[in-house]
């Protein structure tokens, strides 16, 4: 009989075994892949074809008081290259056929051509192009990025983009942009090729102008690398900054800066500060610091010219502080524009030495003769009536020895030698602070102080900044409005009737006359530091002013340093008509309406 083989049975079960076990592994690494190591897996699928774009938030507006933008965010490129694959081998042009216009053919691109055709597209030769490379190369032989230019226009981006050359890469700069150049620069500043503000607003203000970039992710196909649509998905949601709301008039600013610079050139003057304020507000109009910088290009400037030195460059404000101490010996009951004095030429008092600008014999002045005449001797003599603790306190009323509330970068407090402790150790100190010299302002103060007489002895917070306009609408940082009494109404308008009797009556009379209108202002020559503690031998040279005297509206500070032609008051004077001439004229101010009242300056 024959056996039937049990072989076929066995293998069969063996099969069976077989594949179950297959199966059983392949269910096991499908849940190891999907479900236990699902998200290792997904995470290394994401980095070989998904990237991430940063989205760039926009650097925030500053705007003046019409809204007239003075700094505006705008899009660069910097354009780089790979030197190692610049020099590797020549790439591949796909360029029409010249027997056959309807087809093309390809073409090796040396890098000698690829390097013109970059250079004529960024305004570079084709030599210069490839020192970048060969220089990087030569720091490095594997070197694979390089800047060929930085922060070109999109114009120029295009031009790059169209040759096509696979190794010069433009990347995205968000950039600043100054539409009106120069206008008001000096308050605005600059920022640096980083991005970081570096002076001015955009430094100081920066809390406000920020952005904050985003980014967005992207998968693209493993074939050809191009993004694949609908796959983006925002990982962090971009933020514009603030609009920066500034209380500068643009096209008033641009007329103050030309009338300084024409006489800063006439006058072969180092430099000039000329300030327009508010005088029922301290909201500052124009601040014109000339020379001044360009923030499209602030390296064009000398490195003391790209602040603004009515904010940072304190000096001994000479007679024009004058107003202070009358003020001070008015509002302590200690004297009013008749009273009377004998102001000689010198005076020693407590071993100081006092002595007035021109030599005289004795005067018999009134206040508002020593206020016309500039009398040091005569300004002192009135201003010992009064306590230095009190000279002290009024000076630092007045806003004196201290920042502004602007809080301007570099911003400097002044020097008030000490107050009342350091004035009783330097008898000549003491009185030299009676009539200006002995301590130091800025021009910004020295225009607070004529704001505070102006406005009945009430001084307001000095204004540059009105507010920041957030991304959602919301004003933020709204300057205060709240004014505070320094000295009494009566001491304010008296001193404003002597300032008026200096405008009329003053040796400037003639060379500052504004017809239609009645104006307070005083003149000053000050001694400036020379940085070692001692003086310069040369004259910063002022007048300070409002105007009309009968409602004050406007105050205008011009200060002028070493005006080589004429290193006297006379200097600053048509700079002081000219710009207040300009400021009623932009405001339409109404004309005054009764002559100026007639004080007696002697007895």
């Amino acid at each position: 009989m024959r056996r039937t083989s049990q072989h076929p049975v066995r293998r069969a079960v063996a099969a069976g075994v077989l594949l179950v076990v297959f199966i059983g592994v392949f269910l096991v690494r499908l849940v190891d892949i999907q479900v236990v190591r699902a998200a290792e897996y997904n995470a290394a699928a994401e980095d070989v074809r998904s990237r991430s774009v940063t989205v760039f938030g926009s650097r925030g507006d500053i705007v003046d008081a019409n809204g007239v933008v003075l700094a505006d965010s705008v899009m660069r490129y910097d354009i780089a290259v790979s030197p190692k694959q610049a020099r590797s081998a020549p790439f591949e042009r796909e360029v029409p056929d010249p027997e056959d216009p309807s087809s093309s053919e390809t073409v090796d691109v040396p890098v000698e051509q690829a390097a013109a055709e970059l250079g004529e597209a960024l305004g570079m030769s084709a030599e210069q192009v490839l020192k970048i490379i060969d220089d990087a190369l030569a720091e490095n032989p594997d070197s694979d990025f390089a800047y060929v230019a930085k922060l070109v226009d999109t114009s120029t981006y295009e031009r790059v983009n169209e040759l096509d050359i696979p190794w010069a890469v433009p990347y995205e700069h968000p950039s600043r942009r100054y539409p009106n150049g120069a206008v008001a620069g000096n308050l605005i500043g600059f920022m640096g090729d980083d991005g970081e503000p570096l002076a001015g607003l955009e430094l100081s203000a920066d809390e406000c102008l920020a952005s904050e970039d985003g980014e967005v992710s992207q998968l693209r196909s493993l074939r050809d690398w191009v993004t694949i649509p609908g796959s983006e998905r925002v990982v962090k949601q971009a933020h514009d900054g603030g609009t920066l709301q500034l209380t500068i008039d643009a096209d008033l600013q641009y007329a103050v800066q030309r009338i300084a610079a024409a006489r800063v050139e006439e006058l072969d003057a180092e430099w000039a500060i000329v300030t327009v304020m508010e005088a029922k507000t301290g909201r500052l109009l124009a601040v014109a610091d000339v020379p001044t910088v360009d923030p499209n290009d602030p390296t064009a400037a000398a490195e003391a010219d790209r602040g603004s030195r009515a904010f940072t460059a304190p000096y001994e404000p000479g007679s024009t502080f004058k107003a202070l101490t009358a003020a001070s010996v008015i509002d302590a009951g200690q004297g009013d524009p008749t009273s009377q004095i004998t102001a000689p030429y010198r005076i020693t008092p407590d071993g100081a030495d006092i002595n007035d600008s021109y030599v005289h014999g004795d005067l018999p002045l009134t206040l508002t003769g020593v206020m016309i005449e500039s009398s040091n001797t005569g300004m002192s003599l009135f201003g010992e009536r009064v306590s230095d603790e009190q000279r002290f306190q009024d000076m630092v009323d007045f806003g004196l020895g201290t920042q502004t509330e602007v809080g301007f970068p570099a911003e400097e407090p002044g020097d008030l030698h000490g107050g009342p402790e350091g004035w009783a150790a330097d008898s000549q100190t003491r009185y030299a602070t009676m009539f200006g010299q002995g301590l130091t302002t800025t021009a910004i103060q020295i225009a607070s102080v004529y704001q505070t007489i102006a406005n009945n002895g009430v001084r307001m917070p000095v204004t540059l900044v009105d507010g920041c306009r957030n991304e959602d609408g919301t004003v933020t940082g709204r300057p205060s409005t709240e004014g505070r009494q320094v000295v009494s109404e009566q001491a304010a308008d008296q001193v404003s009737q002597m300032l008026e009797r200096v405008y009329t009556d003053g040796w400037l009379h003639d060379q500052w006359e504004i017809p239609g209108y009645r104006i307070a202002a005083k003149t000053g020559t000050a001694q400036f530091p020379d940085g070692h503690g001692g003086y310069r031998k040369e004259y910063l040279v002022s007048v300070s002013g409002f105007a009309p005297a009968d409602d004050p509206q406007f105050v205008v500070s011009v200060s002028i340093m070493n005006p080589v032609k004429m290193n006297s008051s006379a200097a600053s004077a048509p700079v002081f008509r000219d710009v207040m001439s300009q400021v009623l004229k932009t405001y339409r101010t109404a004309p005054s309406g009764a002559p100026a009242p007639e004080l007696p300056a002697t007895w």
